[in-house]
């Protein structure tokens, strides 16, 4: 027989068994001894060796090209077919392979090298639009206890006591704030226990000072009442309890709601005030109640005092500038309490534009023009909402956007850890805004405008050279 036969029909000529006569070679001078002996022609049966079946391959490879494209050594694609579960004997009848590294390589020779960027991940920073816009309108809601009460207490010395036990309760709570927040890393009982201690002390400290200023009388009950108030709302805005401080407030925004159109009388006008201090009283008590009920985390190690009194400083120096503006333009306040709910939420997504910031680019300089970018896009949509709001109450946009200015730069920085930069600039801006009127270098607006938009020119760099690197946002 001159050719292969195939024991199966329609087989392929590589899946036969052949029968072959061997090769006749020329006959060659054979020894002596071996002369005589019979000259013959062998048959031999040859078993032919098969080769890769490529059709069998190119469907494999097609199956599995999103898994094999990315890999960078073959090694990478023997690892997937054994997690496949292709046997070695499977790789041999079916694919024609000898083993699964040689199908392996085969499969990463046949599918281009392909490399997909990885998912967007979520950003770490997504703000909650809902709790920062509440969070500004209870930084407005206490106003209306003044509207209420405005007739029953003399405007003169009552005024003064007033300011000062707020300044001193801005002061402190900025301070204890931060320390809770320090606290809260290690467990919501330890931030408690932080928050507990600190905030009857410093509505006392501000309750006392206000007795100074007002010799005692009233305005210290007042004060008393305005700073135990404070006090509780930073407790319950520290531990996110932002909804119960809204209907703690209830009756005070009720009765001032009613104003225009009802005259309360003495008695609802003191007793709604007191009402609302009372039910956020008992709220905070309760509040730190269940913070307590959580177990302790042993070992675990108390912040230095002197970590948050740069963000009392600075705390200290927002009110006074807070309190100028106050002054010759009240209605600035109320619109610069609101935009504190806004302001939050885009220190947020400075944050998480930075992050994107980071993967988008490849080189510190380019990190740096994106930065700069990000920060003046975000501040400016601080500042440009501020402009028709000024001009709706009756403010001078020229005092109100530099301090509003200077108050969210100086933030962003405390958000990422730099607290001493904008307490000092901010001590600075405060001293000068009130030094400069009484020196008669200036009024009371401009001097204001001057320092803050000073302060604002420092407070940026700072955060330039500070933030314009990869390191803190990492």
């Amino acid at each position: 027989m001159s050719g292969p036969m195939s024991l199966e029909p329609g087989g392929a000529e590589q899946d036969t068994l052949a029968l072959r006569l061997a090769d006749v070679r020329p006959p060659r001078r054979r020894p002596s001894w071996a002369r005589g002996a019979l000259d013959d022609t062998t048959l031999a049966i040859r078993l032919p060796r098969r080769g890769p079946d490529e059709a069998a391959v190119s469907e494999l490879a097609a199956e599995l090209a999103d898994r094999v494209g990315p890999a960078v050594h073959p090694y990478e694609v023997a690892a997937l077919l054994e997690a496949e579960g292709l046997s070695a004997s499977l790789i041999k009848e079916r694919y024609g392979h000898p083993n699964l590294f040689s199908l392996a390589a085969a499969l990463y020779e046949q599918v281009p090298r392909t490399f997909p960027q990885p998912a967007p991940a979520a950003d770490p920073w997504r703000p909650d639009t809902v709790r920062c816009l509440l969070r500004g309108v209870l930084f407005a809601l206490p106003g209306l206890a003044y509207l209420l009460t405005a007739p029953l207490w003399n405007t003169g010395s009552d005024v003064r006591a007033l300011i000062v036990a707020g300044l001193v309760s801005w002061a402190w709570g900025q301070a204890l704030g931060h320390r809770a927040h320090l606290r809260m890393a290690t467990g919501r009982r330890e931030a408690g226990r932080t928050l507990l201690a600190g905030a009857p002390a410093g509505a006392a400290l501000a309750t006392a000072a206000a007795a100074l200023t007002a010799g005692g009388g009233p305005a210290t009950l007042v004060a008393a009442a305005q700073s135990a108030y404070l006090a509780a709302a930073g407790v319950l805005l520290v531990l996110a309890r932002e909804r119960l401080l809204l209907a703690a407030l209830t009756p005070l925004i009720a009765g001032a709601a009613a104003l225009p159109w009802w005259e309360p009388g003495t008695l609802i006008r003191a007793g709604l005030p007191l009402l609302a201090l009372l039910a956020t009283l008992a709220v905070t008590a309760h509040v730190l109640r269940t913070a307590l009920a959580v177990p302790a985390v042993p070992g675990a190690t108390r912040p230095r005092p002197h970590w948050s009194l740069p963000y009392g400083l600075f705390g200290l120096a927002a009110a006074t500038m807070v309190l100028l503006e106050g002054r010759q333009e009240p209605y600035a306040v109320i619109v610069l309490t609101v935009s504190m709910g806004p302001a939050e939420w885009l220190l947020y997504r400075y944050r998480g534009l930075s992050v994107a910031a980071l993967r988008a680019t490849a080189t510190p300089a380019a990190f740096l023009l994106r930065s700069a970018g990000i920060l003046g896009l975000c501040l400016l949509g601080y500042l440009l909402p501020l402009l028709p709001a000024a001009l709706l109450t009756g403010a001078d946009p020229v005092t109100l956007l530099p301090l509003a200015a200077t108050l969210w730069t100086a933030l962003l920085l405390q958000a990422f850890g730099a607290a001493w930069p904008p307490a000092v600039i901010s001590l600075a801006a405060a001293a000068c805004a009130t030094a400069a009127p009484l020196l008669g270098l200036s009024g009371d607006a401009v001097a204001l405008a001057l320092s803050c938009g000073a302060a604002t020119g420092c407070l940026v760099a700072c955060a330039l050279w500070l933030l314009g690197r990869p390191a803190p946002h990492a």
